[in-house]
C-alpha cells in the first residue's frame, strides 16, 4: 500500500503532494514502482494534528482518488469521516482505511457496511491531540488484541461482515516505542484473530529514536526508509496482509523476498 498524503502538515511528506496534480501523478508512480493500492489521505494524524474541515477533507481527496480509480487502481481512502468514505467509494475507491476504527464517527460502520467494500479497523483510543496519553498498557499485545476484538464486534453488529475487515495494531496510535516494538513482535498473536493485518510502520518517529544519532538525536524520517525495509520483510514473514509505506519500490522488494524465504521453509 502506498502512501498519498493530499496535505500539507503530515509527519514524514507534508506538503509535498498538496497540489492535486501532482497528488495523481504520484500515486500513478507508486503503482509503477509496485503498489497494490494506494492511499489517499487528507488529514494528518501525526501527532498533535489539528482536524480540517469535512468540506477541506472533500476537495483534497475525492478527485486524486477519481483519478486515480479511473485508471484502474485499487485506491483506499484514509479517512476517519463517514461522509468522506462515502464520497471516495462513490468515487471509486475500494477500500476505508480509518484509523479510528470508526470511533471518531460512529456512523462509519453503516456507510461501510453499505458500500460493501473493505474495512480497516485500527486500533486507536483518541485523536491525535490526546493519544499519547492513552499510551498505558499493562501487557500491550494482549489489550490491543482485546481492544481489535471489541471493535470487530461492533462493527460486525453494524452490517460489516467478516470478508470486509482487515486490522491494524496502530503502530504509534496511542503507544510508545517500546509498545511498537512488542506489537511487531506480537504480530502473530493479533492474526489470531482471523483478519488480513495492515502494518504501517513507515517511517514513523520509534524508528527514527532507535537508529538515533550518539548525541540522541533521533534520525530524520526521510533517513528511516532502511529500517521501513526490515520492519516491512519481517512482518511480510509474520503473516501480514499488506504493508502502509512511502517508498513502494524497495518495500515491494523486501515482501517478495519475505515469501520466497516462507516459500522455501514450507518446502523443507
Amino acid at each position: 500500500m502506498g502512501v498519498v498524503n493530499v496535505t500539507p502538515d503530515s509527519f514524514s511528506d507534508g506538503g509535498m503532494w498538496f497540489d492535486e496534480a501532482v497528488a495523481i501523478e504520484h500515486g500513478l508512480d507508486l503503482v509503477r514502482q509496485g503498489a497494490d493500492i494506494v492511499d489517499v489521505g487528507g488529514e494528518s494524524t501525526r501527532p498533535g494534528a489539528a482536524r480540517v474541515s469535512l468540506e477541506e477533507e472533500l476537495v483534497r481527496v475525492v478527485p486524486v482518488i477519481r483519478a486515480l480509480s479511473s485508471e484502474g487502481i485499487a485506491v483506499s481512502v484514509d479517512t476517519m469521516r463517514a461522509e468522506v468514505a462515502r464520497a471516495a467509494v462513490e468515487a471509486g475507491a475500494q477500500l476505508v482505511n480509518d484509523v479510528s476504527g470508526g470511533l471518531a464517527d460512529p456512523e462509519m460502520p453503516r456507510v461501510v457496511a453499505a458500500t460493501g467494500v473493505r474495512y480497516v479497523v485500527m486500533h486507536w483510543r483518541n485523536h491525535s491531540h490526546d493519544m499519547y496519553a492513552r499510551a498505558v498498557y499493562a501487557d500491550v499485545v494482549t489489550e490491543v488484541r482485546e481492544e481489535l476484538s471489541k471493535r470487530v464486534d461492533l462493527v460486525l453488529a453494524e452490517g460489516v461482515t467478516e470478508e470486509q475487515i482487515v486490522l491494524d495494531p496502530g503502530l504509534g496510535f496511542a503507544k510508545n516505542a517500546e509498545h511498537n516494538w512488542a506489537v511487531l513482535a506480537g504480530l502473530p498473536q493479533l492474526a489470531e484473530l482471523g483478519f488480513p493485518l495492515l502494518v504501517g510502520a513507515s517511517r514513523k518517529r520509534f524508528l527514527g529514536r532507535l537508529l538515533a544519532d550518539p548525541d540522541g538525536t533521533p534520525r530524520p524520517f526521510s533517513r528511516s526508509d532502511d529500517a521501513t525495509l526490515a520492519v516491512t520483510a519481517l512482518a511480510a514473514q509474520a503473516g501480514a496482509w499488506c504493508v502502509r509505506v512511502h517508498e513502494v519500490g524497495p518495500n515491494a522488494d523486501a515482501v517478495r523476498v519475505a515469501a520466497a524465504w516462507k516459500r522455501a521453509g514450507a518446502g523443507t
